[in-house]
C-alpha cells in the first residue's frame, strides 16, 4: 500500500513508499510533505493509466541506450547500419551522449538541429541525423524508459529537391557511343531498363533470359565497411522486366563477349569478373564519357533511371505500369517524383475546365433570353428578337401619331 512517512534517518524529510507495476517496493524522499503528497498522487495516476516509467531506466545515459539500440538492428542491411552508426558518431552523440534520457527535451532537440544548421550541414543530412535520434528515442518509449518521444514533432529544415536531369534517346546513344565497349550495354540497361546502380551491378547471367526477353531484378550490390555485399533490392521485392528487342540482342552480344560459362557470373563486371565499384566506375568511366558526349557535368548515373521513367511517360505509360517496371514501393512514390512529367494529363484538365467555363457562359445567355421572353409575353410587348425593328404600316399611310386620332394622307 502506498503511503507517506517521515524518513527513518532524517526526520526533517518525508518519504514516499509505493509498489511499482512489477511488484517491487520503491521510495522517494522530499523536503516538504506537500511535495511528497503530489508525487504520490502522480505515481498512482500513472499506474492506473499504465503510464508508469521506471525512474532508474529513464535516467540511463543516451550514449549507453543508443549503443544497445544499434546492437539490435541486425535486420538492417549492412550499408544502412553503417550509415546509422556514422550519423550517431558524428552528429548525435557529441551533443547527447552523456545526457540522461529523461533530461532530453523537445527544446533541446530543436537547439541541436539549429546548431547543425549553423555549422553548415545540409538540410538532407540534418534530417537524416534527426531520423536516427527519433528512432533511438522511439525505442526508449517502446521499452518504457520514457513516456514520450522528445524528438517527435520538432521543426526541421526544408529539403530542396534536386532538379532531375533526363536524357532523350539521341543523347543516350551519344553517351553510349563514347563509353568503353565493356560498359556500353550497361548504359542502355540504365536508360531503358531503369535499374538502380546496385541492381545492375548484382545482375547475374542466369537472370537474363534473352530468348523470352525477360530480365529478373532480384539482388542488389552495395559497399559497406570496405566490403562488397550482395543482398535484396531496395524494397526487398524482386521484379521482372520485359526487355525491348534491341536490348535482348545487345545483352546477348555483351554476355557472349564479356561473360563466362558460370550462370552465376555477373553480367557487368570489371576484367576478371570481379564486381564493379561505384566510385571507380564514376571516376574511370562515367565522368570521362559525359565530358566526351558534351553532357552536363552534374549528370549522375542515377539520372539514367530518371531517363527511363521519362521515356515511358513520353510513350503514354500508365503510372501503375511505371511503378511496377521501376520497382517503386508505392504509386505515391511514382507520382511524387515524376508527376510533373505527365503534361498530357494537365492539358486535359485545363481543356476540361475551359469547356466547363464556356458552357457556363452559354447557359447564362440562354437563361437571360428565356427570362426576357417570359417577361415580354406577360406584358404583351414585342419579342426581343424584333425589338428595335419598327413594324411596317399600310403603304401610303403615315403611322398614327401618339395622342392623335386622325390620320392624314400622304402627299
Amino acid at each position: 500500500m502506498a503511503h507517506i512517512r517521515r524518513h527513518p534517518v532524517d526526520t526533517s524529510r518525508w518519504q514516499v513508499r509505493y509498489i511499482d507495476p512489477a511488484g517491487r517496493e520503491r521510495s522517494k524522499t522530499f523536503r516538504r510533505k506537500v511535495d511528497a503528497e503530489k508525487y504520490l498522487i502522480h505515481v498512482e495516476a500513472q499506474k492506473q493509466r499504465a503510464e508508469w516509467i521506471d525512474p532508474q531506466q529513464s535516467s540511463t545515459r543516451f550514449g549507453d541506450w543508443a549503443a544497445e539500440w544499434l546492437s539490435t538492428r541486425s535486420h538492417l542491411k549492412l550499408k544502412t547500419e553503417e550509415g546509422y552508426e556514422s550519423l550517431l558518431r558524428v552528429h548525435v552523440l557529441p551533443t547527447f551522449a552523456n545526457s540522461r534520457l529523461d533530461r532530453i527535451t523537445s527544446v533541446g532537440v530543436e537547439t541541436w538541429i539549429n546548431q547543425l544548421r549553423l555549422s553548415g550541414l545540409s538540410p538532407s543530412r540534418i534530417r537524416q541525423a534527426h531520423q536516427v535520434l527519433h528512432a533511438v528515442m522511439k525505442a526508449a518509449v517502446q521499452a518504457r524508459y520514457l513516456a514520450s518521444n522528445p524528438a517527435a514533432g520538432v521543426s526541421l529544415p526544408r529539403q530542396r529537391r534536386r532538379e532531375q536531369l533526363f536524357l532523350d534517346p539521341v543523347e543516350v546513344d551519344r553517351l553510349a557511343a563514347v563509353t568503353p565497349e565493356r560498359f556500353r550495354a550497361l548504359i542502355y540497361v540504365f536508360a531503358y531498363g531503369g535499374l538502380r546502380w546496385g541492381e545492375a551491378a548484382a545482375l547475374r547471367q542466369r537472370r537474363v533470359d534473352v530468348l523470352r526477353g525477360r530480365l529478373e531484378v532480384a539482388e542488389s550490390l552495395s559497399e559497406a565497411r570496405g566490403q562488397m555485399v550482395f543482398g535484396p533490392t531496395k524494397n526487398y521485392r524482386a521484379r521482372t522486366i520485359v526487355m525491348p528487342s534491341f536490348m535482348r540482342e545487345m545483352l546477348n552480344d555483351h554476355i557472349v563477349s564479356f561473360g563466362g560459362p558460370d550462370p552465376e557470373g555477373l553480367v557487368f563486371s570489371v576484367p576478371g569478373g570481379a564486381p564493379m565499384r561505384n566510385s571507380n566506375f564514376s571516376r574511370r568511366v562515367w565522368k570521362p564519357a559525359i565530358r566526351q558526349a558534351d553532357l552536363p557535368s552534374e549528370l549522375r548515373v542515377h539520372d539514367l533511371r530518371h531517363t527511363a521513367v521519362a521515356l515511358l511517360i513520353s510513350r503514354g505509360a500508365h503510372p501503375e505500369a511505371i511503378k511496377r517496371y521501376m520497382g517503386h514501393s508505392s504509386i505515391t512514390v511514382t507520382m511524387d517524383v515524376y508527376g510533373h512529367l505527365f503534361p498530357s494529363a494537365a492539358d486535359d484538365l485545363a481543356g476540361a475546365l475551359d469547356e466547363l467555363y464556356r458552357q457556363s457562359q452559354t447557359d447564362k445567355i440562354r437563361t437571360k433570353l428565356r427570362v426576357a421572353n417570359t417577361e415580354d409575353h406577360e406584358s404583351g410587348s414585342e419579342s426581343p428578337i424584333n425589338r428595335g425593328f419598327p413594324e411596317v404600316g399600310p403603304v401610303g399611310i403615315e403611322p398614327t401619331t401618339f395622342g392623335l386620332k386622325v390620320r392624314c394622307s400622304a402627299d
